[in-house]
C-alpha cells in the first residue's frame, strides 16, 4: 500500500483545501484540530513518504522539511499551492508524481501548475517516468536524451504511445511508422542513444517446489520469455497459488524482474482448468486445482486474456505466461505483519523506518491510546483493543496478515522488549 496524498491547511475552515483533496483523493489535516505543531507534522508525513500538498507558502515547506531531505530517488512529492489557489508549485518530486498532481489540482481549480523540471517543462512529458503500465527499459540513457532533445537535437519516434505526443509537435522529432506485433516504442536520436519503452502487458504464473533454488526458478522464466520473443519488461506482475505466498524463490523473482507478486486461491485457480492447456491430476490430488502456472496466469488476466506461452518446467519450478486482458484480476498480497514502537508519540521522534511501515498499512492495531498517539494519519485504518488484550490484539494482527493485509501492531516502547 503507498501511502496516500495529505493536504495540509493552516486554517480548519478552509474551503479549498476540501476541494484539493477531493480532486485528488487525499486526506485533509488541518492545524488546531489535526495537529499543533506545522513543521514537525510535516516531516513526520515526509518521512513517512505521503506526499504533503500544502495550502501555504512555499516557505513553510522549504524551511519544515530542509533537516530532513536526503536523496531525491526516495522522496515523496511535496507542492505549494497558494492560498488563493492561483498557482500549484511541485517543489519535490516532480518526476514521482508531483508534476501530475499538480497539473491534477490545477486543473480543478482552474489555475496554473507551475512544472520546473527541465524535462516536463521543455518537452511536455517526462520521458524517464511513464505512466503506469508502461516501463523505461534503459533509464540510464534517459537524462542524456533529454538533455539532447532540450538541445534541439534530431530524433525518431516508432510505435503507439498516446501519452508520448508531445514530442510529435516539437521540431526534429519525426514519427516512424508503428512496429507490428509486441516491438517496444523506441526514441531514437539521430546521432546518440535512444530510449527504449514496453508496455506491461503479461501476466507470469509460477508454481515451484517447497524450498525451490531461487536461480533456478530466474533462470527458466528469462528462457522462457526469450522463448517467447518478450521482455522482462512486459511483465506487469507475478501470480501463484496462496500456498506459495510465503515462498522465497518467487518472492526473489518479483524482485530480479522489479514486478509485484500475487496470490489466488486454489478453488479460484481450479475454476480456470478449462482454459488450461496441459491440467495436472496430480497437482489436483495434491493442492485442489489442476494447474499452478498456467491457471494463476490466466486468473491474472482475466476472461478474455489468452496463454502466449504455455507451461515450461525445470526440475523444480514452473511458470507460464498470458497477455492481460480487459478485466484483469489484481489477486491478494502477501500479508506483512510489522511491530511498531512509536516511542514518545510525537511523528518527528520516530525512526523514519517506523513512520513509513506507519503510513503504508492497510491496519494499524493496538491498544486505544497507542492509536490515538498516531493521530490524524491513523483515520479509517484503526483496529483498537483495550488495555489487558496484549494476547487478542496479537492474535487478531497475525490472523490479518495471513489473509494478505500489511498490518502494524502499534506499541508505546520498543516492540522487542514485550
Amino acid at each position: 500500500m503507498r501511502p496516500e496524498p495529505v493536504v495540509v491547511t493552516l486554517d480548519p475552515s478552509d474551503a479549498l483545501a476540501d476541494r484539493i483533496a477531493a480532486a485528488v483523493e487525499a486526506r485533509l489535516h488541518a492545524r488546531g484540530r489535526d495537529f499543533t505543531e506545522t513543521g514537525a507534522h510535516l516531516r513526520g508525513l515526509f518521512l513517512a513518504g505521503h506526499p504533503v500538498i500544502g495550502l501555504c507558502a512555499a516557505g513553510i515547506l522549504i524551511r519544515s522539511l530542509a533537516p530532513v531531505l536526503a536523496s531525491k530517488a526516495d522522496e515523496p512529492p511535496v507542492l505549494a499551492v497558494a492560498e488563493d489557489g492561483s498557482a500549484v508549485v511541485p517543489l519535490l518530486g516532480g518526476h514521482h508524481g508531483a508534476n501530475d498532481l499538480a497539473r491534477r489540482i490545477a486543473q480543478a481549480l482552474a489555475s496554473l501548475p507551475a512544472i520546473t523540471t527541465a524535462g516536463d517543462l521543455a518537452l511536455g512529458v517526462a520521458l524517464d517516468a511513464p505512466p503506469p503500465g508502461w516501463r523505461l527499459e534503459n533509464p540510464e540513457h534517459a537524462k542524456p536524451v533529454m538533455a539532447a532533445l532540450i538541445r534541439g537535437a534530431p530524433a525518431s519516434l516508432s510505435g503507439e504511445a498516446p501519452w508520448l505526443a508531445p514530442l510529435l509537435g516539437r521540431e526534429g522529432i519525426t514519427a516512424r511508422p508503428a512496429p507490428v506485433g509486441d516491438a517496444p516504442v523506441v526514441l531514437r536520436l539521430e546521432d546518440g542513444p535512444a530510449l527504449v519503452w514496453r508496455r506491461q502487458t503479461l501476466a507470469l504464473g509460477v508454481g515451484c517446489v517447497r524450498g525451490c533454488d531461487p536461480g533456478e526458478l530466474i533462470g527458466l522464466v528469462q528462457r522462457s520469455l526469450a522463448e517467447a520473443g518478450r521482455s522482462v519488461f512486459e511483465v506487469a506482475g507475478i501470480w501463484s497459488v496462496e500456498l506459495k505466498a510465503d515462498e522465497a524463490a518467487v518472492h526473489a523473482l518479483a524482485g530480479n524482474l522489479g514486478v509485484p507478486a500475487r496470490f489466488f486461491s486454489p478453488e479460484r485457480l481450479e475454476a480456470e482448468t478449462p482454459r488450461l492447456a496441459d491440467p495436472s491430476e496430480v497437482v489436483f490430488a495434491e493442492i485442489g486445482c489442476h494447474g499452478v502456472s498456467e491457471a494463476a496466469a490466466l486468473a491474472a488476466a482475466g476472461p478474455d486474456g489468452a496463454l502466449v506461452l504455455a507451461k515450461r518446467k525445470s526440475a523444480n519450478a514452473t511458470c507460464a505466461l498470458a497477455t492481460l486482458g480487459t478485466g484483469p484480476e489484481p489477486g491478494r498480497p502477501r500479508g506483512r505483519l510489522a511491530v511498531v514502537g512509536i516511542g514518545p508519540g510525537r511523528p518527528d521522534w520516530r525512526t523514519p523506518e517506523a513512520s513509513r511501515l506507519i503510513a503504508e498499512a492497510d491496519e494499524l492495531v493496538g491498544y486505544g491510546l497507542y492509536l490515538d498517539l498516531l493521530g490524524p494519519i491513523a483515520a479509517g485504518r484503526r483496529r483498537d483493543f483495550p488495555l489487558g488484550a496484549e494476547a487478542d490484539r496479537c492474535r487478531y494482527a497475525l490472523e490479518s496478515a495471513g489473509a494478505g493485509r500489511s498490518v502494524a501492531l502499534i506499541s508505546s516502547g520498543d516492540g522487542g522488549i514485550y
